[in-house]
């Protein structure tokens, strides 16, 4: 009897402590402030204080900083205390932006609970929608927050109809705050405790936990961060990954407080973390299960979906000889960051190097900066491009990430091409430009309507490829900044496309060669070869620049040699001299060109993406 009555004191100590976590998550539109409100609800509940207060506390790269964008989902433990009882409260703050989507679906596969942070002046926008979706579709509690109250510019009950209408709340249900001043995140403490469900799960059933997040640490190999979803873990446990089957020590586990604070056991409902001395990168993948060797689970946790690249270009090193530094560095950003993908190509322009995927133009942006920052590793890369179906006339179909990759143009049947289904809400007056814009890239409009007041959502088709280079600059720079824009991978349709191929002095450039639509080769190769006349210096022999599709050159430009005036000694005399003299440099020149090559600066290679 004494002995039911230790179990059943044991079993309400374990619910207890389950009942009072909350594990949540903030979702928000780039620049809608949930860094600093997050700084807010760590500075309310005594997580962080004194001089480690500092804006963005969670954003801990420089680069993230700088440009004021969250890059990385980053988890944090706040104990909060709310009549007389003590709760565990796991924030795990996401991106904001289109191109960092894939962390926050890894959040929320982690989280019963989400913040919906909406702007007071600028409301709704597409990306807010899109994650929205997400989170409702994992069946998350959302509590809706209206930051920036304090500002002039601030609408907040235009901003109220537009939540009321989008989720179909109670009015009362939102809260209004600043990030800045403080004002309401008692509310939203209060309202996670009371709003968010507990988790739920049997810390006796055989461990299951989720990995949703991996750092490198040089001094103790990768860190995988996880969430437990049935039975406990405990520090020395003999556990294994379930999808790559390698079997560890957890040496230590623990929770993810300002710093990594070690526990000696974590159950159901905790977000953690551990370490097990696993040196490569290849064993830890993101949405993996872990599990005991000794009382495995039955079956993986799922929903849980693959990252897919959507641009793809050639990182190469400038330095040959650190093509295997380049993939190291690779290999250990790919643990902070699952959805770079990387193989190995080469091109004969630029040696060795590797085809990398990116979710988006920033996305590779902030790669390269990185590749630069955290390894000292100088890169080239390549013309972004999108990957394409290639049915040959037997009809069978290739995927072709490279346009160096696609077969004779005899064999070709049809190519297609990826198309979106993009989102892109502005306020009316901006109407005109932003359709311009759109149908100029191959859009189609598919279908326009109100949101609220002189809001309005257009959604079109538009091909993946037509948006990868420059598009997002220009439909923030003629809608003032106010257009949003959200897209996902909708089909493939069979589409035009040729391969134009810029060749210096007749030798084709593989680096530069691109895949574009037929009706825009001809001014697209035009401006290029202009612009590659601009920046490639000049040589002491003629540099011919020509665009080429197939055998037929469409554009050409040509660089003239830097050369001495060598009639410059004949004064007076027979032209035959001058002649002469002009005649051997001529032939000096001819020799030169024949061993001579051309060098493209890097400068040429990103001029290509921003031709407007």
């Amino acid at each position: 009897m004494v002995h039911n009555q230790a179990v059943d004191a044991r079993e309400f100590h374990i619910l207890t402590k389950m009942k009072n976590i909350r594990n949540f998550c903030i979702i928000a539109h780039i620049d809608h402030g949930k860094s600093t409100l997050a700084d807010r609800l760590l500075e309310y509940t005594g997580t962080v204080g004194g001089k480690d207060l500092q804006d963005q506390v969670l954003d801990d790269m420089d680069l993230e900083r700088e440009r004021g964008i969250t890059i990385k989902s980053h988890a944090i433990q706040m104990d909060y205390k709310l009549d007389g009882e003590s709760y565990v409260l796991n924030l795990i703050d996401t991106p904001g932006h289109v191109d960092f989507s894939y962390e926050v679906s890894r959040s929320i596969a982690a989280c019963e609970g989400a913040l919906l942070i909406v702007d007071a002046s600028q409301g709704i926008q597409a990306q807010t929608i899109s994650n929205l979706y997400m989170a409702i579709e994992n069946d998350l509690e959302i509590i809706p927050v209206i930051n920036k109250c304090d500002l002039d510019s601030a609408n907040p009950e235009e901003v109220e109809d537009q939540i009321v209408e989008l989720i179909g709340c109670k009015r009362e249900d939102i809260i209004r705050a600043s990030g800045k001043t403080g004002m309401g995140v008692d509310e939203i403490l209060r309202a996670i405790v009371e709003r968010v469900p507990a988790p739920t799960g049997d810390p006796e059933a055989p461990l299951q936990a989720l990995i949703f997040d991996s750092v490198f640490n040089p001094f103790r190999g990768i860190i995988a961060y996880f969430k437990i979803v049935n039975g406990t873990i405990r520090t020395d446990d003999f556990v294994k990954f379930v999808s790559t089957g390698k079997e560890y020590h957890a040496d230590e586990i623990g929770v993810l407080k300002l710093d990594m604070s070690p526990r000696k056991e974590l159950s159901a409902g905790n977000v953690g973390y551990i370490i097990s001395g696993i040196k490569t990168s290849r064993e830890v993948k993101v949405g993996d299960t872990i599990t005991h060797v000794n009382r495995p689970c039955n079956a993986a946790i799922e929903g849980f979906q693959e990252v897919k690249p959507m641009v793809f270009a050639g990182v190469y090193p400038i330095e040959t000889e650190d093509f295997e530094n380049l993939r190291t560095s690779l290999e250990k950003l790919q643990l902070n960051d699952a959805s770079l993908t990387f193989q190995p190509e080469s091109s004969m322009a630029l040696g060795f190097g590797f085809r990398c995927g990116f979710l988006g133009l920033l996305h590779m942006e902030i790669i390269q900066e990185r590749l630069g920052r955290e390894f000292d590793m100088d890169v080239i890369t390549t013309v972004p491009n999108v990957s394409y179906r290639v049915y040959d006339k037997k009809g069978n179909m290739t995927e072709v990430h490279n346009p160096s990759g696609l077969p004779d143009a005899t064999l070709i049947d049809h190519i297609e091409e990826p198309y979106i289904r993009a989102s892109v809400i502005t306020t009316a007056e901006f109407i005109g430009p932003i359709m311009t814009l759109c149908l100029g890239k191959r859009g189609e409009l598919v279908k326009q309507e109100y949101i609220h007041g002189n809001r309005m959502e257009m959604i079109f088709d538009m091909p993946l490829g037509e948006i990868v280079i420059d598009f997002y600059d220009k439909l923030k720079s003629i809608s003032k900044g106010y257009a949003s824009f959200d897209y996902h991978l909708h089909d493939f349709r069979e589409s035009k496309l040729v391969k134009l191929d810029i060749l210096l002095n007749g030798e084709s450039v593989d680096a530069l060669s691109t895949l574009t639509h037929a009706d825009n080769a001809v001014t697209f190769g035009r401006r290029m070869c202009e612009k590659l006349k601009e920046l490639i210096p000049r040589q002491q022999f003629d540099i011919a620049i020509q665009a080429a599709i197939g055998a037929k050159i469409i554009a050409r430009e040509t660089i003239k040699a830097v050369r001495k005036d060598v009639t410059a000694k004949c004064y007076g005399g027979d032209i035959s001299r001058k002649r002469k003299l002009l005649e051997k440099q001529k032939k000096g020149k001819k020799r030169m060109k024949q061993i001579g090559s051309v060098e493209v600066p890097q400068k040429a290679f990103l001029a290509v993406l921003k031709l407007d």
